[in-house]
């Protein structure tokens, strides 16, 4: 089976930054409660700068994203091209010090 055209887009994005959201808004303007969590997050842990892309914006992409990670929501957190989960995942991290881990140095 030929894997999706968006895949490329998707890897293109992920390779070519070291954090990656796709999300549903922008993080200046998150459009549901879960990508704003995400947000607020990376934001407590000192990431201010990451590649946040609207899905809304592009149903290929919003639906391709999903295919391409195997999860079935958005938000998609992406950090040096691994994917780590969404809202639940990315909070349960925090939480833990886990993610201020991952994330420091970057």
């Amino acid at each position: 089976m030929t894997e999706p055209a968006i895949f490329e887009t998707i890897r293109s994005d992920i390779a070519s930054n070291d954090i990656v959201l796709y999300m549903k808004g922008s993080k200046k303007l998150p459009q549901c409660g879960f990508s704003a969590t995400v947000v607020a997050v990376l934001e407590r842990v000192g990431v201010s700068e990451f590649k946040d892309v609207n899905v809304l914006l592009d149903q290929e992409l919003r639906e391709g994203i999903k295919v391409f990670s195997d999860w079935p929501t958005i938000p998609q957190l992406y950090i040096k091209g691994e994917f780590i989960g969404g809202c639940d995942i990315v909070r349960d991290m925090y939480e833990s010090g886990e993610l201020a881990e991952l994330v420091a140095g970057i």
